[in-house]
């Protein structure tokens, strides 16, 4: 697909939108980091968005990719994780291409494992658990992140 075509594209138009809304404007290097998480199917960490947009905008420093992330996470256009490794990871919140997943991440080798077919006990157990929550903090839960660590399968045979 060619950048800024179909769906994806779509999603690219209306992130101006959302930087109006919440009272920003959509910049150079804004745009220039979500376009790399736009393109990206990985969990990619500060240095990673910096080092691609770097190459295309080299005036763009790893001080204004932090500071982006940032507000890109405190808008809810982007998603950050911890997975134990010592460097946050980021990806898009939403997306044409984007499902609602979870993480296995293996202890050893630092794999991540993203997953979307959850299993019925799973889903049963997740809408007890934020209707509950929901009722007893009286606080309306907008979405949630879980991370399973462990041992993956080639680790485990090694």
């Amino acid at each position: 697909m060619q950048r800024g075509g179909g769906r994806r594209g779509m999603l690219r138009r209306g992130w101006g939108g959302k930087f109006k809304e919440c009272g920003y404007r959509m910049t150079v290097p804004r745009k220039a980091i979500m376009d790399v998480l736009g393109d990206s199917d990985k969990h990619l960490s500060a240095e990673d968005i910096y080092l691609t947009v770097h190459r295309s905008y080299p005036n763009v420093g790893l001080t204004t990719v932090y500071r982006t992330l940032e507000l890109l996470t405190d808008m809810g256009m982007i998603v950050k994780f911890d997975f134990g490794d010592g460097r946050a990871r980021y990806e898009l919140a939403e997306g044409p291409d984007k499902k609602h997943h979870h993480h296995l991440i293996c202890r050893r080798c630092k794999r991540i494992i993203e997953y979307t077919e959850f299993i019925d006990e799973e889903m049963d157990f997740l809408n007890r658990a934020e209707k509950g929550l929901s009722e007893k903090y009286k606080f309306d839960i907008k979405g949630h992140v879980i991370h399973f660590y462990g041992i993956c399968d080639k680790c485990r045979y090694k």
